[in-house]
């Protein structure tokens, strides 16, 4: 099971109030709601293996240098050269938190330089035999699912009470694509919530029908640039206009399959000794109830 990590406790920190305190007054409702959401899938699927994939940069120079508006509408400041993500200020201090809280559970943080946590997710996946489950609440997730590898998405978007389990079918019925196009499908359509623009008078059903008729985006711009081809002049215009944003954007959306990773190790049982940190760890941040939750299903016996 790899988590997206800051999609969970960002959605954590939205959905628990934020009345929940520390006994020092630090707020810990993501962190509460985070460690629910982990014992809640922990019970349901019972993985072998659990990573918190992290975003190490959340908005790396080189997908910058590809498309300048990536992500650019959440940047509040820069700070020392490095992008500073906007973020709210009684969930800022809690991320720390979340992070020692999952190690204490072992279940390792994984980053790499350059790379957001999707990156991690696509590299675990290339090297890791499935099943595997991807647990995010991010559309773009949708390019690694596989049948064949029996690699599945849990989509958290309406919750992770009521998640989706994404597999090819779910996306053929949703977009009308496979999940391998998805990539193509994102960069036509556009995304707002990443900075992608899309192309020009092309939503959802003219990307699927595009995709459709000509496979990828390279058999789409082969047909914009073919006189002779089917496509409308309209189309034809948009597409011809947005070649480079076309070409760019693939590779920003793309998710990296290379990063210099070790395989995630079976999950084992907690000791004693680790059992009674995490417990004297839940006392000192008030996390209650989601530290027993999270900690039966991690030591049965507790």
């Amino acid at each position: 099971m790899l988590l997206d990590s800051a999609s969970l406790y960002f959605r954590a920190y939205f959905g628990v109030p934020d009345s929940l305190k520390a006994p020092d007054g630090t707020p810990v409702n993501a962190v509460r709601g985070l460690l629910d959401f982990v014992a809640t899938l922990s019970a349901q699927y019972e993985p072998t293996s659990i990573v918190a994939c992290w975003d190490d940069d959340w908005r790396p120079q080189w997908r910058v240098d590809l498309l300048p508006s990536y992500k650019a509408h959440r940047v509040v400041e820069e700070t020392a050269g490095v992008d500073v993500e906007e973020t709210p200020d009684t969930l800022a201090p809690q991320v720390p938190i979340i992070a020692d809280a999952l190690e204490l559970l072992g279940i390792p943080v994984v980053g790499a330089p350059a790379a957001e946590a999707d990156d991690v997710i696509g590299t675990l996946v290339h090297r890791w035999d499935g099943p595997i489950d991807v647990v995010t609440g991010d559309r773009d997730l949708f390019q690694v699912v596989d049948d064949a590898r029996d690699v599945r998405v849990l989509y958290t978007a309406r919750g992770v009470g009521k998640h989706d389990v994404v597999d090819a079918a779910w996306v053929r019925a949703k977009y009308a694509i496979e999940p391998q196009q998805y990539v193509d499908f994102a960069v036509m359509r556009g995304d707002a919530s990443d900075g992608l623009p899309g192309v020009a008078g092309i939503g959802e059903k003219t990307a699927a029908t595009l995709l459709a008729d000509f496979g990828d985006l390279d058999g789409i711009l082969a047909a914009a640039a073919d006189d002779s081809s089917s496509l409308r002049p309209r189309v034809r215009q948009s597409i011809l206009d947005s070649s480079d944003y076309i070409r760019n954007a693939r590779e920003v959306v793309k998710v990296r399959p290379d990063l210099d990773l070790d395989a995630p190790q079976t999950l084992a049982p907690l000791s004693d000794g680790e059992v009674e940190a995490f417990a004297e760890f839940g006392k000192r941040w008030g996390l209650g109830g989601a530290a027993d939750r999270v900690l039966a299903t991690r030591h049965p016996r507790s």
